[in-house]
């Protein structure tokens, strides 16, 4: 359990600071795992400015369509 939050903490501050798209869109998951909708939007927003061309991109756009759609039904 020390280990998960330690990983997750680190996730966090590696984002926060500036991260690479992988970091990035792990925290923006963990943020939707923890229903914080609005922060992982905000970071799946930021992977598509500064990662438009990346893997991460593609999944990001995903996950803000996936979430667009649940936020109208």
């Amino acid at each position: 359990m020390r280990r998960t939050i330690a990983a997750l903490s680190f996730a966090v501050l590696t984002a926060a600071c500036g991260g690479g798209a992988k970091e990035m869109l792990e925290t923006a998951q963990f943020e939707e795992l923890q229903r914080n909708t609005t922060h992982a939007r905000e970071l799946y927003q930021e992977i598509l400015r500064k990662h438009p061309d990346s893997p991460e991109a593609a999944k990001a756009k995903e996950r803000l369509a996936a979430l667009d759609g649940a936020a109208t039904h």
